[in-house]
């Protein structure tokens, strides 16, 4: 994501998303600290009836390889009751498309131009029960 959009946020803004944002939001804790996040739902694609999707997952960097991601994308799962769940990667994020496709997404095709301080390209996985 571009750095600029980044050190523009506030806690004012990201509280605003957060608020604006959707009601099943798993949180990891690592004692009382928060060392992740997974929002989830129903698909905001209107082409993709009868699919959930991970909106965001982050995991602090501090944390990684510990099976933090794992363990919140197993609980979005279970809280999807859908037989298909969508999530929307950047273009060039190495880490989290390898890390999706680990747990069994691929991609089905679809791309979207997003502008985020930049243009960047996001791309769509699916993941299939």
């Amino acid at each position: 994501m571009d750095q600029g959009y980044l050190d523009a946020l506030t806690l004012e803004k990201c509280e605003r998303i957060a608020s604006d944002g959707p009601d099943n939001v798993l949180i990891a804790k690592d004692g009382e600290q928060v060392i992740g996040f997974c929002a989830c739902g129903k698909c905001r694609d209107d082409e993709l009836s009868d699919t959930g999707e991970i909106f965001a997952i982050y995991v602090l960097a501090s944390y990684y390889g510990q099976g933090v991601g794992s363990a919140l994308l197993q609980a979005g799962f279970a809280m999807l009751d859908f037989p298909q769940v969508a999530v929307w990667v950047l273009k060039g994020n190495d880490r989290a498309i390898q890390f999706y496709k680990k747990c069994g997404f691929c991609f089905d095709g679809r791309e979207e131009k997003l502008t985020l301080g930049s243009t960047v390209t996001a791309l769509r996985m699916l993941f299939r029960r």
